[in-house]
This record gives structure tokens, sequence and C-alpha cells, in this order.
């Protein structure tokens, strides 16, 4: 069996490249009735992943009732049908067209800190469409952006996206190369972009704390960066303000200089204000995602020795 982040030679019935080509080329108002028919595949007929998101809805919200639940777990599926669909028609949309469909509500956060000459961590999370977000603040913003992603298995597919997020000065960085990119360029002006709500493997150094009602680990990464190139870090927030059409706000949660909690401190902020942000519209976040892949382990019984516990809230 193939690790899942290794790419492999594209073969099959036919080229997916050229799929996404042509789909990319369809009107919005083409591809969003398409949709429907891949929510319909995706959570009537294939049922992917629904028992998964099903479970994290009712321990996130163990007192609503069931058939709340079910419209907000419907409703995950189809905005992230309408999103997959979108993404393919941002590939290759114009920086114009992604700005009238992506609106940055106070970008002087970004300027202010290029000014100063300071590089920017931006931490978001698996919210509305995360691939116009990038799009979108590369059109925006006048500043490189390094995102660290997950390569695609298929070779040619990973090639042909990866080539279509760098197009508004985005640099798509695999995950084993982000931290040697960052030591590289370390003394260049840019900015960061984390998904960070990602959950760490077992044995890596976490922060443990009360999210979405259960016990969560976060990655311990983001304020490493921070330190070592003495950056500002901003929580970028995504809300949907219509059908095809994003507003993003921007919020620094940690400046420099940083004393010898911030590591902690840092991560907390960003739990606690994507918690926010899931609670205002729990639709547009990916719960189908296995945040939640194993439990806390008691402090004695710990037999790693790394996990960082939160302080008690």
């Amino acid at each position: 069996m193939r690790p899942a982040a290794e790419t492999i030679a594209d073969d099959g019935l036919f080229d997916m490249v050229l799929l996404l080509r042509i789909l990319a080329r369809f009107p919005l108002p083409v591809l969003h009735p398409l949709s429907w028919w891949l929510y319909f595949a995706a959570y009537r007929l294939v049922r992917w992943r629904v028992p998964l998101a099903r479970r994290n809805l009712e321990a996130a919200f163990p007192s609503m009732p069931a058939a709340q639940r079910e419209r907000i777990l419907r409703d995950c599926y189809r905005r992230l049908a309408a999103s997959l669909l979108e993404a393919i028609w941002g590939y290759g949309a114009s920086a114009e067209a992604l700005k009238r469909r992506v609106t940055l509500a106070n970008p002087e956060v970004i300027e202010h800190c290029r000014v100063q000459g300071r590089s920017v961590i931006l931490l978001t999370g698996h919210v509305c469409n995360w691939e116009w977000l990038l799009l979108g603040a590369g059109a925006h913003l006048g500043i490189p952006i390094d995102v660290v992603y997950k390569p695609l298995r298929l070779a040619g597919v990973d090639a042909y996206v990866r080539e279509a997020r760098r197009r508004f000065g985005a640099n798509p960085i695999p995950h084993k190369s982000f931290l040697l990119e960052i030591f590289r360029r370390g003394d260049e002006v840019r900015a960061y972009g984390v998904l960070a709500d990602q959950t760490p493997l077992r044995k890596t150094p976490k922060h443990w704390t009360r999210f979405l009602n259960q016990d969560t680990a976060f990655f311990l990464g983001p304020e490493k960066i921070a330190r070592y190139l003495d950056a500002t870090v901003v929580y970028v927030e995504m809300r949907r303000a219509g059908r095809g059409r994003y507003a993003v706000y921007l919020d620094v949660i940690a400046e420099p200089p940083y004393g010898d909690d911030a590591g902690v401190e840092i991560v907390e902020r960003y739990a606690r204000r994507l918690e926010a942000t899931i609670l205002a519209s729990p639709a547009d976040w990916l719960w189908i995602h296995n945040k939640w892949k194993y439990a806390r382990p008691d402090v004695a019984g710990s037999a790693s020795g790394v996990a960082v516990q939160s302080k008690t809230r």
C-alpha cells in the first residue's frame, strides 16, 4: 500500500487533468447546479464518511435536536460539493473575477506587517472554500504566500492544481519540505499559510484543549515558525456571503516579542477563534475530517511524553 502523500502516475480510462481543464472553462452558474448531483452521489448514494460526520456532530452538539444536526450534516455535504466545483472554476478564473467573489475586509493588517518588514503566519481552517481563500488572498495581497499542502496521489492532477494555485503569487510547498523552505527564506518578508485544524500524529508534540465539546489535539508548530521568523500571527476567517461569494477577515492573535509561554497561547487563541467561526456557521466546516482520531491520554499514562496539556479553562 502506498503512503497517502505519495504521488503516483496517472492512469485510468480518461485524463483527469483534461476533465479539470474542461470544467474550469464552464461558467460558475452552470457548475453550481452540477454540484447537486455530486452532493447526491456522496451523501445519498455512496454515504461517503456520513457515519463519521454524524458522530462528530453528535459529540460537538449533544444537546442539539437530532433533526437540526441532520440539517447541518446535509448542508455540509451540499456546500462541500459546491466548493469543489467552485475550486475547479477558480483554477481557470482571472484575478479580477476571484476578487469580485472573495472580498478581503481589512488587507491593511498585512500591509502594516509588510511596511514593518515583518513576515506573517496566516492560520485558518477547513471552513467555506479554502481553495478560493488561497487564490483570493494571492489576488488581493502584494506579498508572496507560502502554503503548506499535502501532495495529491495522482501526479498529473497534483501538478495541475499546484500550478493553478501559483498563478497569483502563492507558493504551495509539500508538507515534508515546508520547514526547510522557511529556513531557506527566513530573511525574506513573506506570508505563510497553514490550515491548522489538521490532527497531529499521535507521537508528535501537541496542545490539548477543549474544542467543540471534546478534548482535542492541535499542532504545536505555528508558534515555532513565528518565533524563528519574528513574525506576526494572524487568524484568517472566511464567511459565506452568498452563493459563490465569501468575505475574509484578518485578526491578529499574536505578535513579537514572544515570551516563554507564547506557544500555548498562540495555539489556544487559534482554537478559540476557529471554534467561534464554526459555531457561527456549523455547516461551513469540514465535519467529514477525522479530527478526533484518538483520545487524550492522562499525564501519568502518556507513554510518548509529548502531549502538552492546556490550562483548565
